[in-house]
């Protein structure tokens, strides 16, 4: 039904689980979601602001972006922290897989931990306008908790992050 560089929508006449006909929609998505969690020696982290077209409304998360399937998603990884931040991570560690929609999307995101940071001029691609924001990580486990960060990949990434902190295995 549509078609672009990211996205192809797909209709189905399917059966349903009582044999009737009915209809299904599929959002392929060509690329992997990834996720980068920065996180420094003294727990600070920094997140990307932005207003995302789709919501229609300003949101803060974790630094994110696409990944070409069929490429090492850490090395896709590795140019997303730097483009968004400027930020390049010597220790990076796979946090969690996570499917962001599964009932309409085939949409995989990847997300990871990066530590070990060096420092440089961020480079964000022309189409986007972003906000970079180094804040302690138990503020961002507070804004995620408080509902003001919703971003599927950055919950996800927190939570873990902090359960894994607080188990004493990261």
């Amino acid at each position: 039904m549509y078609n672009n560089p990211w996205i192809e929508l797909t209709h189905f006449e399917v059966l349903n689980p009582s044999g009737n006909p009915g209809i299904y929609g599929k959002l392929h998505f060509k690329n992997l979601a990834l996720g980068i969690l920065p996180l420094d020696d003294q727990m600070n982290t920094w997140i990307v602001g932005q207003f995302r077209f789709p919501l229609n409304q300003y949101s803060w998360e974790i630094p994110e972006g696409g990944g070409k399937i069929g490429i090492d998603p850490l090395v896709s990884a590795q140019r997303e922290l730097k483009e968004e931040t400027g930020i390049v991570a010597k220790k990076w560690t796979e946090l969690l897989r996570v499917h962001t929609s599964n009932s309409v999307s085939d949409e995989l995101g990847i997300i990871y931990l990066a530590k070990d940071l060096k420092f440089f001029e961020a480079e964000p691609d022309e189409d986007e306008e972003l906000y970079i924001r180094k804040i302690p990580f138990n503020e961002l486990v507070d804004m995620v908790m408080k509902g003001e960060i919703t971003d599927s990949l950055s919950v996800a990434a927190v939570l873990k992050a902090k359960l894994l902190l607080d188990s004493g295995k990261l």
